[in-house]
């Protein structure tokens, strides 16, 4: 390739890559077509997309940006998972993939332009964003759901022991 064709590709990606603050980065080497048909299916579902790179010009369009930590996870042959939504979901379709295709090699993965790279096991690992605000307005909710159980409970006894008055008088 040419320099001007190098220059050109790698302005291309870091204008598509300029507003992902988070990746995968997988090696597909050993796949057939179909597997990675099948693969690219799964992940359109998940609003992700994959992208085979030359090592060398992903690193050169990541630099300044923050993908930038993950040039040093480009070794070998490489492919590149973005979302436009989450992330660890895309990582658990990743995760799952590979159980199904033995060749899928999951390597490192960079959440929310976090510097520090972890694997692709671990971000699937993690609890979404709609989890964790599940969880975070479940805690909300339980101290009312405790203090209204407070309330009702002495209601409830003298209740009891009204009837159970009426029933031993009658």
């Amino acid at each position: 390739m040419s320099k001007a064709v190098k220059a050109m590709i790698a302005t291309e990606l870091k204008e598509r890559y300029a507003d992902s603050d988070s990746a995968c980065v997988i090696d597909l080497t050993g796949m057939s077509v179909q597997e990675q048909e099948q693969l690219r299916k799964n992940l359109r579902e998940k609003s992700a997309r994959l992208q085979v790179v030359k090592n060398s010009l992903a690193r050169r369009a990541f630099q300044g940006g923050p993908l930038e930590p993950l040039g040093d996870a480009l070794e070998g042959p490489c492919a590149l998972v973005t979302s436009s939504e989450s992330l660890i979901e895309t990582a658990k379709v990743l995760v799952k993939a590979a159980e199904e295709f033995n060749q899928l090699e999951l390597k490192q993965a960079i959440l929310d332009g976090d510097p520090g790279l972890l694997t692709v096991t671990d971000v699937s690992k993690m609890k979404s964003r709609t989890e964790l605000v599940g969880e975070l307005v479940m805690l909300a909710a339980s101290p009312g759901r405790a203090l209204a159980a407070c309330l009702a409970s002495p209601q409830s006894r003298i209740a009891g022991c009204l009837k159970a008055i009426v029933n031993k008088a009658a």
